[in-house]
């Protein structure tokens, strides 16, 4: 019946998702015109999701951490067990390309339904959580033809009905309140030194979402430590500080003390921002060291109980920042050394003759300082044997061992700018070699990975890689195989993490 005031219900075969309205009325548009509420909806090939039970779980886009599919039309039905709760979902990670790959997200069973939908969401920028009104949830992710992202990872599970969820606590922050059900609230402050970016508190909706995203807690750029320890961060550390800033900290420690820094992290656009480090309280005080670039200073020390961080940024440009911590100590024990990214550390006394050492872990190497350092007199001071051990990826080398590991040389960070380096795995003879990819994030057509069939950059090319497009994993047809990871004067990425064996 297509007379005025009827309706029509659309429904797809089994193996098709419904995209557009399930139900369109005829309405009249003018003295003589009708035309429809919408327009007709079509039917669209599945090609990838599944239907996901409770009590909890994890799926991914298709190829996770790899890119998805183009023309993918991906469909996932989560259902309760228990029919009086809810589904709740959180991002691990999302990333799709902006404006053109989207998923939809909606409550109930019926796939496409737009009355049901919850939220659409594109780019990377996602709700801490989703939370369904019913006992099941629809996921529809759409990808056009062109290119596109490493896509996501969702975590979901019951919860109880009438809830939001449990959104978490911001980091280096402090919250109040412990309710998650429809109208309880949630306060938010910041610890001691931090500022709150975002809303004091959040509500939960009649809806079963949050009012907003929970705050974040950010670095100011002017401020006075008096604590035995704490945590110095360049703004907004470590998504990039931005343009035009002249920031000062002091820490202040107790007469007779010294102060020790450690640099976990330091990137800074070089020779135009840079930090200086000054042996007292005063612009005037010595400097100990000024810093640009990323070249990390590993440790320093103060003379006296004060210590003055000046950070100053130039009006273009901007890297990721710095993460230093800092610890106060006496005159008759070494700073503690903290323990190194990638290592772990044995030994707690810092005393006068005592030693520690750092063990790398595996795909790691010693960057800096030997394994043992003690706690020694030199010169009148009381300081540690040699450099505190550091470990990172290296650029290259050449293994032997019947399993390992391979890491872009930065990792977990971003790899540099302008890298050759080139690995060599040897087997015994009569033996191959594969390899597995873990995680490969590179700038896409300009930082490439080449593995070659062989023992150098002559051997037969198995296959060359940049993006996030990778085999899940590689065979040598010898007991050698080579790899070579050129990167380009601009823009990084995380880069990879790639298993081998014999």
């Amino acid at each position: 019946d297509f007379s005025l005031g009827s309706t029509v219900q659309f429904s797809c075969d089994e193996d098709y998702v419904l995209q557009g309205s399930k139900t369109i009325t005829c309405q009249r548009i003018a003295e003589v015109f009708a035309a429809w509420s919408d327009h007709r909806p079509v039917c669209k090939v599945k090609t990838c999701g599944s239907n996901l039970q409770g009590p909890g779980g994890t799926f991914t886009s298709p190829n996770f951490p790899f890119q998805y599919d183009s023309n993918a039309q991906c469909v996932w039905v989560i259902t309760a067990i228990n029919t009086n709760k809810v589904i709740q979902i959180n991002f691990e990670e999302f990333d799709l390309e902006i404006g053109y790959d989207t998923l939809t997200i909606g409550d109930g069973g019926e796939v496409g339904d737009p009355k049901t939908v919850l939220q659409v969401l594109t780019g990377s920028f996602v709700p801490d959580l989703i939370v369904s009104m019913s006992n099941q949830m629809w996921l529809h992710l759409q990808t056009d033809e062109s290119v596109g992202s490493i896509g996501f990872k969702v975590n979901y599970k019951e919860i109880e009905k009438e809830s939001c969820g449990d959104p978490g606590t911001p980091l280096y922050g402090i919250r109040e309140g412990d309710g998650f059900s429809n109208r309880d609230v949630l306060r938010f402050e910041c610890q001691f030194g931090f500022e709150l970016i975002g809303e004091k508190s959040i509500i939960c909706q009649e809806n079963n979402q949050w009012s907003a995203n929970i705050p974040i807690c950010i670095f100011p750029c002017l401020s006075n430590f008096t604590a035995p320890m704490g945590t110095v961060l360049s703004p907004d550390y470590p998504e990039g500080y931005g343009n035009n800033l002249n920031c000062i900290w002091t820490i202040i420690s107790d007469p007779g003390s010294r102060i020790h820094l450690s640099f976990n992290d330091f990137d800074l656009e070089s020779q135009f921002d840079f930090l200086a480090v000054k042996d007292g309280d005063s612009v005037d005080s010595p400097i100990i060291g000024t810093f640009t670039g990323a070249e990390v200073p590993s440790h320093l020390t103060s003379n006296g109980h004060i210590l003055r961080l000046e950070f100053q940024a130039d009006h273009s440009m901007s890297g990721r920042g710095f993460n230093i911590t800092y610890n106060t100590f006496g005159h008759n024990e070494c700073p503690d050394p903290g323990v190194p990214i990638n290592a772990r550390r044995f030994g707690d006394n810092f005393q006068l003759g005592s030693s520690i050492s750092v063990i790398c872990e595996e795909g790691f190497i010693k960057t800096q300082g030997t394994e043992t350092i003690t706690c020694v007199l030199m010169d009148g001071k009381v300081m540690w044997s040699g450099p505190i051990p550091k470990c990172g990826a290296p650029c290259g080398g050449h293994f032997s061992s019947p399993s390992g590991v391979i890491l872009s040389p930065g990792w977990p960070g971003y790899y540099k700018d302008s890298l050759n380096c080139e690995w060599v795995i040897e087997a015994e003879p009569g033996h191959s070699i594969k390899i597995t990819f873990e995680r490969f994030q590179t700038e896409l057509n300009y930082d490439v990975l080449e593995v070659h069939d062989g023992p150098n950059l002559l051997s037969p090319l198995l296959g060359s890689y940049n993006g996030t497009q990778v085999p899940q994993f590689l065979f040598s047809s010898s007991n050698f195989m080579y790899l070579l990871f050129t990167t380009d004067n601009s823009r990084s990425n995380n880069g990879f993490k790639i298993h081998y064996e014999s």
